[in-house]
């Protein structure tokens, strides 16, 4: 989705007040965007680097929010806030617990 400058300063008042909210729920992790003006690489396991540009798509992702709760449908409600707040389609993803970590 396209918005323009005016829409684009509505959406980030709009993300940052559930992002907010996340935070003062205590659900907030880690958060931000993603730069399309930048080339991204690959690094094989060997150590090779390949620079790859980002694909055109009209359904880019614009950001991650990384929150952490204790079921998948909060985990919903939440992308629920996200979308309605970022005006785009949230996709929700598990990440799986590593102890190392």
């Amino acid at each position: 989705m396209h918005f323009s400058e005016e829409e684009l300063i509505e959406v980030g008042i709009s993300a940052h007040e559930v992002l907010r909210e996340a935070k003062a729920a205590g659900v907030w992790v880690f958060g931000g965007g993603v730069d399309y003006g930048v080339q991204g690489s690959v690094v094989d396991a060997d150590g090779t680097v390949t620079d790859v540009p980002y694909p055109a798509r009209k359904d880019r992702i614009g950001g991650m929010s990384i929150i952490n709760v204790a079921t998948r449908d909060e985990a919903l409600r939440w992308a629920a806030k996200f979308a309605v707040g970022c005006r785009v389609p949230q996709l929700v993803r598990e990440f799986l617990d590593d102890p190392e970590s």
